[in-house]
């Protein structure tokens, strides 16, 4: 069901710091922030040869990225994802077997323009896990 790893997550305390140290240390290409105020984030987009990295950092107060830089002060990796033909059917054939979906189980449109879904970390050992439909 699952496809490609999409990208991982990595809620960081500084998005500038973050995006010139993959920039300039670490010589990626980066691309610029972009709010995405539906989720709560403003995000950046690495891009590496076989996926991306998202680099996540709250935007307001109601962010769930503030709980989480709460807990990780310095940052961390916050979700892993991955790529599925039909999203409808992959969040029904996954709560059949009793997994969580987050919210109202309903799509959102996600950081690339595509649907995407979010999966309760306890049903994914211990790991959030959002799928994007491509």
């Amino acid at each position: 069901m699952i496809g490609r790893l999409n990208h991982v997550a990595i809620a960081v305390p500084d998005l500038a710091r973050a995006a010139a140290q993959y920039r300039d240390t670490l010589g990626a290409s980066v691309g610029d922030p972009q709010d995405e105020p539906d989720h709560g984030v403003t995000v950046v987009f690495i891009d590496l040869p076989n996926t991306k990295i998202e680099l996540l950092h709250p935007l307001g107060d109601a962010s769930p990225i503030t709980a989480f830089l709460a807990k990780n002060p310095a940052g961390g990796i916050h979700h892993l994802c991955y790529e599925v033909a039909d999203i409808r059917a992959a969040r029904d054939r996954l709560k059949a077997e009793g997994a969580r979906v987050l919210g109202d189980g309903e799509p959102k449109t996600g950081a690339h323009g595509k649907p995407v879904l979010f999966l309760h970390p306890k049903d994914f050992n211990g790991c959030l896990i959002e799928l994007e439909e491509q």
